[in-house]
C-alpha cells in the first residue's frame, strides 16, 4: 500500500461528538474545550451546528459558542448549517467555514432532514450560493454512503451521483460518511476506486464511525487510495441521532497514534489532545471510549495508586 506523507485531520467532536448528548454541557465548558483543542496542532475544528434547537438541543447555544471561543491563527472554525436560516445565524457568528449535509439514501435523508434527496438539492443550492457570496467556503457531508439503517445497501452509483451534484453546486469537498459503521475495507477500496475515476481525490474526505470496529482499517484503505483528509472525534465521542446503534466516530487520538507510529505527519500533538480528552470526559462525567484515552486513564490511576 502507498500512504501519504501527511494527512489533514478535521476534528468534529464539538459538533458531531456532542450533538447526541442527553445532558446539556454548559456553554463555557464547550468554549474551554474548543480553546484547548485549538492548541493541539489541529488546523480544522467543527465547533457547533446552527440547526433548530428543537432537533439538536445539546447545541442550542451555537451562537454563543461561536462568538465566545478564542480563535487561534491558522485554525479554521467551521459549523454545520441545514438551510438559509441556519446560515444567517452562522454568518452573524462569523464562522470561518460552513458545512451542509444530506444523505445518499432517500429514507435516511427523510428521517434526518424531513425531505427527499431531490427536495433537498434546491435548499442546499441556495444555502451554498449565499454562503459563498458572503465569502465563506462550503463543505458537504454525505451520510450513509456505505450503508443505510433503513434501506440496507447503498449503491456506489447513488453515492457518486449525490457527491457529484454537491460538488457542482459549489462545495469544495464532500466528506463521505459511514454513518452506521457498516463499511469494510474491501468495500471502501472498491467504492473509492469507482468514485475517484470521475471525482478528483482532493475533493473527497472520509468520515468513518466505529460501530463495528472497522474505522481505522477503513481509514488505512482510504489513505492508500489517495484520500488525505479524514474526520475524527476526540475519544470516539459521538454518533448519529437518526441511526440506532451508530456508536462513536473514528477516535482522533487513536488515529493520531496510528499515523505517528507509521511516520505519517498530522501536525497534532497527541499528549495535548489526550489532555483535552480528559477535560471533556470529566465534564461529561463519562469515560471516552478510545484506546488512547483508556491507556491514559490507566496510567493516571497507576501514578496515583
Amino acid at each position: 500500500m502507498n500512504y501519504p506523507e501527511r494527512v489533514l485531520i478535521k476534528e468534529v467532536g464539538p459538533r458531531d461528538g456532542l450533538q447526541n448528548e442527553k445532558v446539556f454541557l454548559p456553554t463555557q465548558t464547550k468554549i474551554d474545550w474548543i480553546n484547548q483543542l485549538s492548541k493541539t496542532g489541529l488546523s480544522y475544528i467543527e465547533i457547533t451546528s446552527f440547526v433548530n434547537p428543537k432537533w439538536i438541543p445539546a447545541l442550542s447555544d451555537c451562537y454563543e459558542v461561536a462568538k465566545g471561543i478564542t480563535r487561534e491563527p491558522g485554525v479554521t472554525y467551521a459549523a454545520l448549517v441545514p438551510n438559509m436560516k441556519g446560515l444567517e445565524k452562522a454568518l452573524l457568528a462569523d464562522v470561518d467555514e460552513v458545512a451542509v449535509f444530506m444523505s445518499a439514501s432517500d429514507t435516511h435523508n427523510k428521517k434526518n432532514i424531513n425531505k427527499s434527496i431531490e427536495e433537498t438539492f434546491p435548499v442546499l443550492e441556495e444555502t451554498i450560493r449565499e454562503a459563498k457570496a458572503s465569502g465563506k467556503k462550503v463543505r458537504g457531508y454525505l451520510s450513509t454512503v456505505f450503508g443505510c439503517p433503513y434501506e440496507g445497501h447503498v449503491s456506489p452509483e447513488q453515492a457518486e451521483k449525490v457527491t457529484t451534484k454537491l460538488l457542482e453546486m459549489g462545495v469544495y469537498e464532500v466528506s463521505l460518511g459511514d454513518t452506521i459503521g457498516v463499511g469494510n475495507p474491501r468495500q471502501v477500496e472498491s467504492n473509492l476506486n469507482q468514485w475517484t475515476a470521475s471525482i478528483p481525490k482532493e475533493n473527497l474526505a472520509l468520515h468513518f464511525h466505529n460501530t463495528r470496529g472497522m474505522a481505522l482499517a477503513n481509514t488505512l484503505v482510504g489513505m492508500s487510495a489517495g484520500i488525505t483528509t479524514i474526520d475524527g472525534s476526540l475519544g470516539g465521542l459521538g454518533g448519529c441521532p437518526y441511526a440506532k446503534g451508530a456508536s462513536g466516530n473514528l477516535a482522533t487520538d487513536d488515529l493520531i497514534h496510528m499515523l505517528s507510529e507509521m511516520g505519517i505527519d498530522s501536525g497534532i500533538d497527541l499528549g495535548s489532545l489526550v489532555n483535552a480528552g480528559h477535560f471533556i470526559e470529566t465534564s461529561l462525567e463519562k469515560p471516552l471510549i478510545s484506546h488512547q484515552m483508556e491507556i491514559a486513564r490507566a496510567q493516571k490511576a497507576e501514578q496515583t495508586s
